[in-house]
C-alpha cells in the first residue's frame, strides 16, 4: 500500500515522531497507520516523543579541547532533572557530543544529529533516542560553539557554567600559558562580560546606554557643559564592568584581565592575545519545570 506526504504529516501529529520516523515506520508498514504506529511503538519512539514534551532545563554545560588545545567546543545538553545530568551515562553522552563537534564541525545542531558519533557507528540522533530511553527524561542537545586555533576551556560547578576562550599566541601548550587561560575562564564564569572589548560593544547598545546616563545627570541638576563629561567618564565604568579585557582581575584587583595576559605574556616571552570567547550557562532562558507537589499529593489520593 503506497502512502503520501499527507500520510507522514499525519503520523507525526499522531506520534510527535520524526519526519524520517514516520516515512520508515509506514514503510515497514506498507502505508497501514495503524501498523505504523505500532512499529514506532516496539521501536520505543513514540514512547520518546511522549517524553520530548516535557520541560528539559537542567542538564550540563560543557566544554572540551582535542589532544593539542587546537580546536574546542562548549556544548548545552539539557535534561528534565539535575540528578540525571550527574549520571555517567549521560554525562558520556555529552562528552561524546562535544567530541562529534570537534572532529565533524557540524553547521549547526541539526547537522551535529545527522553525524556518526566519535567511537560509534549510532549517529547522534541515534544515540540521543538511546538515552532517552534508558536514562527515562527527555534529553536536548541545545546549542553549541566551535573554535580552531589555541583554546582553552573551563568548566564550572560541575557544569553549571561552560567556558571557551579563543587566544592569538605563540605559548600553546605550555602549562603557564594553559594556567593563563583557566584563569581566564574562570574570570568569565565568574563575572560574565558580555562583551570581549569595547569595539565590540553594540553602537546600538552604547547609544542606549548613553542616553540613559545623560537623562540621569541633568536629573541631577548638572548643567550641560559638564554632562557629556560626566556620561563619558560613567560610560569607562559601563566598559569596565562589562568588557572581558577591561574588567578588574579577580585573582589580582590591581589588574585588568588584558594586563593580567600581558604579564603572562612577557615573563614567558611570547604573546597571549584574547581573541573570542563564549559562556554558556546550563539552563539560561529556558521555562524551568514547576513542580505542583499539592496536585501531585492529590492525584495520589485518588
Amino acid at each position: 500500500m503506497a502512502f503520501t506526504a499527507q500520510d507522514v504529516k499525519l503520523l507525526r501529529e499522531k506520534t510527535g515522531c520524526g519526519m524520517m520516523d514516520c516515512k520508515k515506520a509506514l514503510t515497514e508498514a506498507n502505508g497501514d497507520m495503524d501498523a505504523a504506529i505500532d512499529f514506532l511503538r516496539e521501536q520505543g519512539l513514540a514512547k520518546q516523543a511522549k517524553k520530548a514534551g516535557r520541560i528539559a532545563a537542567e542538564g550540563v554545560a560543557f566544554a572540551l579541547t582535542n589532544d593539542d588545545a587546537t580546536v574546542g567546543c562548549v556544548i548545552e545538553v539539557n535534561s528534565e532533572t539535575d540528578f540525571v545530568a550527574k549520571n555517567a551515562d549521560f554525562c558520556a553522552f555529552v562528552e561524546t557530543c562535544a567530541k562529534t563537534v570537534i572532529e565533524n564541525n557540524p553547521a549547526d545542531v541539526e547537522a551535529l544529529l545527522n553525524c556518526k558519533a566519535v567511537g560509534s557507528d549510532m549517529t547522534i540522533a541515534e544515540m540521543l533516542q538511546e538515552k532517552v530511553l534508558t536514562i527515562g527524561e527527555n534529553i536536548q542537545i541545545r546549542r553549541f560553539v566551535r573554535y580552531e586555533g589555541a583554546v582553552v576551556t573551563y568548566v564550572h560547578a560541575g557544569g553549571k557554567i561552560g567556558v571557551m576562550v579563543n587566544f592569538d599566541t605563540d605559548l600553546n601548550g605550555k602549562d603557564e600559558f594553559i594556567a593563563c587561560g583557566k584563569d581566564i575562564g574562570m574570570q568569565i564564569a565568574a563575572m560574565n562580560p558580555l562583551y570581549l572589548n569595547k569595539d565590540r560593544v553594540p553602537a546600538d547598545v552604547l547609544e542606549h546606554e548613553k542616553k540613559i546616563l545623560t537623562e540621569q545627570v541633568m536629573n541631577e541638576g548638572k548643567p550641560a557643559a559638564i554632562a557629556e563629561k560626566i556620561v563619558m567618564g560613567k560610560i569607562g565604568k559601563y566598559y569596565k564592568e562589562n568588557c572581558l579585557v577591561d574588567q578588574a582581575f579577580v585573582k589580582n584587583g590591581d589588574l585588568n584581565v588584558k594586563q593580567y595576559a600581558d604579564e603572562v605574556a612577557k615573563k614567558l616571552g611570547g604573546k597571549i592575545e584574547i581573541v573570542d570567547f563564549v559562556r554558556f550557562e546550563k539552563g539560561e532562558g529556558l521555562e524551568k519545570r514547576q513542580d505542583d507537589f499539592a496536585a501531585e499529593v492529590a492525584s495520589m489520593v485518588k
